[in-house]
C-alpha cells in the first residue's frame, strides 16, 4: 500500500486517518537486531498503513486484525512495542491487560477516537505508555513510535550492559571505557597498602570508589571510616585523625585514639583532603613518612594501623602551585591516582545507572517502576552537573512524586523539564495562543530559529496544548500530564483561564 495515499476512517471516507506530511526513518535497532513491533487493528487499511510506516522506520513489524491473532503473536515473539486500537470487537482494554501481563516490559501505544478518549485514561492506568487520538497525522504516529522505541531501547541497553559486566567491581556501575579502566585499576590497588588519591567532580562517586577498594581488599571485613575535612573545625579534625593522650600537659582527663592508629584497623577515607589546614597537612605528612602517629601529650608514637585513601574535587596540582597544598603531601598521597570522569563524559553509562537506581527503588517500594519515553529523553540529554548523585536523587524524587509506576518528565526535578523537543519546535510548532485559538500556523520554512523560552512558558504550553487536544477534558489532561486536578486548576487560574 502506498502510504502517500490518504487512508480513510471506516464509515467516514471524507475523514483522514493519516495525513501524510513526510517520512522519517530513524534507526530503531539494538545489538540483538531490530525492535519487534506488533500492530493490532481490525480496520485492515489502517492496519496496513501503520505497518508500512513502522517498517519504514526500522521496526520488525507483525500485524494482527483480531484479538485472537494478537494473543498468538504475543506468545510467539519477544515484542518490544505494541501499537493497538482500543476499539476492538473482543474488548481492547481486556487485550491490553493480557499483553501487559505476558509482556510486562513492552511499550504499549493505544489508538483511540475522540469519542472514546476517556478510555485512554483507563488504558494509561492499566499500563499503556502512550496514546494517539484519531485522526492523526503520519508525523504524529512516527513521533509516538519513535518515543516508544527509544524507551524500549533504553531498557534493553541497560539490561545488555548489566549482562556484559561480569567483571563489575563492587558498587562501581558503568561500561564506558573510562569506567572499565577504573575498575581494572581498583582491582589491582585493592590488595596494596599504598595511599590512593581519588579525584573527580562533586557527585561522581569518589566515596563509592573508596568503599569498593576497601571491600575488595583484605580489609573488607574491618572498619571503613570517613573523615569529611570540609565539615569539621580544624581542632576536631586533628583529634579525629591523630587522637590525643591523657596528660596534665594537655589538660585532658582521658585519651582518644585517632583514626590513623585505631585498634580496629581497616581503612580511613579522608574526603576533601584539599580542605585540610596547612599545619595539619604537615602533621599528616610526617605521620605517613614515619608510619606512626604522635598524639598530643604522648611520649611515644603509635604505629599507623589503617589504609589511607583520600579524595578531592579540586585541582590539587593548582593548589600546590598556589601554595595552598603541600607539595610533599601531594606526592605522598599521589602514589596511585584515580580520576572519575563526570557523567556528561560517559553518557553510555546513564541507562545502566538509571536502571540500577530504579531497580533499587522497585525492591524498596515493591512497585514496578518504569520510565516513560519523555523521561528517558531527558535522562539521556541532560548534562548532570551534579553527576551520579544528582541522577540518583532525581530518580528517587520521581518515584516519590509519581502517581503510578510510570515515571514521566513531570516527575523529574524542575531544571530538567526545560529539555523539550527542540526538533519538534523547529519543525513548526505553533505558539500556545495560536493552537488554543485554532489559527493556521506559519509554514516551517518561514519561521526563524526558536527563541529561548522560560520553563514557565514551556509548562503553560504543555498544559494548554493537552487540554486543546482533549477538547477541554481537564480531568483527563491532569491525569495524562501526571499532575493533580487542584494543581491544574491553579495553573489555569494563573493563566487567566476559566475552570469551567
Amino acid at each position: 500500500m502506498d502510504v502517500a495515499q490518504t487512508v480513510a476512517l471506516r464509515g467516514a471516507p471524507a475523514a483522514n486517518l493519516l495525513r501524510v506530511k513526510g517520512k522519517r526513518s530513524p534507526a530503531l535497532s539494538t545489538e540483538a537486531g531490530r525492535l519487534q513491533l506488533l500492530v493490532v487493528d481490525d480496520d485492515v487499511p489502517v492496519l496496513k498503513a501503520c505497518c508500512e510506516i513502522a517498517a519504514g522506520m526500522g521496526f520488525a513489524v507483525h500485524s494482527a486484525s483480531s484479538a485472537d491473532e494478537a494473543r498468538k503473536l504475543v506468545l510467539a515473539h519477544a515484542l518490544d512495542v505494541v501499537l493497538m486500537d482500543l476499539k476492538m470487537p473482543a474488548g481492547g482494554l481486556a487485550l491490553l491487560e493480557e499483553i501487559r501481563s505476558k509482556r510486562p516490559r513492552s511499550a504499549i501505544v493505544v489508538m483511540t477516537a475522540f469519542a472514546t478518549v476517556s478510555s485512554a485514561v483507563e488504558a494509561m492506568r492499566i499500563g499503556a505508555t502512550d496514546y494517539l487520538t484519531k485522526p492523526f497525522a503520519m508525523d504524529e504516529l512516527t513521533s509516538v513510535l519513535e518515543r516508544a522505541g527509544q524507551r524500549r531501547s533504553f531498557e534493553l541497553e541497560s539490561h545488555r550492559i548489566q549482562q556484559r559486566l561480569p567483571s563489575q567491581v563492587g558498587a562501581l556501575v558503568g561500561q564506558s571505557p573510562e569506567m572499565e579502566k577504573l575498575a581494572r585499576i581498583v582491582q589491582k590497588v585493592a590488595f596494596s597498602t599504598h595511599p590512593v588519591l581519588i579525584l573527580g567532580e562533586s557527585g561522581t562517586g569518589k566515596e563509592t570508589v573508596a568503599r569498593t577498594i576497601h571491600n575488595t581488599g583484605p580489609n573488607g571485613s574491618r572498619r571503613f571510616a570517613v573523615l569529611e575535612c570540609g565539615q569539621l573545625a580544624p581542632s576536631v579534625l586533628e583529634s579525629e585523625l591523630f587522637g590525643y593522650a591523657r596528660s596534665p600537659f594537655t589538660g585532658s582527663s582521658r585519651s582518644k585514639d585517632g583514626l590513623l592508629a585505631s585498634e580496629d584497623g581497616g581503612t580511613v577515607f579522608v574526603e576533601g583532603v584539599s580542605e585540610l589546614p596547612l599545619d595539619l597537612q604537615a602533621k599528616l605528612m610526617r605521620a605517613l613518612q614515619e608510619k606512626q602517629v604522635r598524639q598530643a601529650g604522648a611520649t611515644q608514637g603509635m604505629p599507623i594501623t589503617v589504609r589511607l585513601l583520600a579524595s578531592s574535587s579540586r585541582n590539587l596540582s593548582a593548589l600546590v602551585d598556589a601554595g595552598q597544598f603541600r607539595k610533599d603531601l601531594f606526592y605522598k598521597l599521589n602514589v596511585v591516582s584515580l580520576r572519575i570522569p563526570p557523567l556528561r563524559e560517559r553518557r553510555d553509562d546513564i541507562p545502566l545507572l538509571a536502571e540500577h537506581f530504579l531497580d533499587r527503588m522497585r525492591r524498596e517500594s515493591a512497585v514496578a517502576y518504569r520510565f516513560a519515553s519523555d523521561a528517558v529523553r531527558v535522562l539521556k540529554e541532560y548534562d548532570w552537573p551534579g553527576n551520579v548523585r544528582e541522577l540518583e536523587s532525581s530518580i528517587e524524587r520521581a518515584c516519590a512524586l509519581s502517581s503510578g509506576p510510570v515515571l514521566h518528565m513531570s516527575d523529574l526535578p524542575t531544571q530538567m523539564q526545560s529539555l523539550v523537543d527542540l526538533e519538534q519546535r523547529g519543525r513548526g510548532t505553533m505558539r500556545v495562543d495560536e493552537r488554543i485559538s485554532g489559527e493556521t500556523a506559519v509554514a516551517p520554512q518561514a519561521r526563524q530559529a526558536p527563541a529561548i523560552v522560560s520553563i514557565a512558558e514551556l509548562e503553560r504550553e504543555a498544559i494548554l496544548n493537552t487540554i486543546r487536544q482533549l477538547h477541554g477534558d481537564k480531568l483527563m489532561a491532569a491525569k495524562l500530564l501526571g499532575i493533580g486536578k487542584t494543581t491544574l486548576y491553579r495553573k489555569l487560574k494563573e493563566y487567566g483561564i476559566s475552570e469551567t
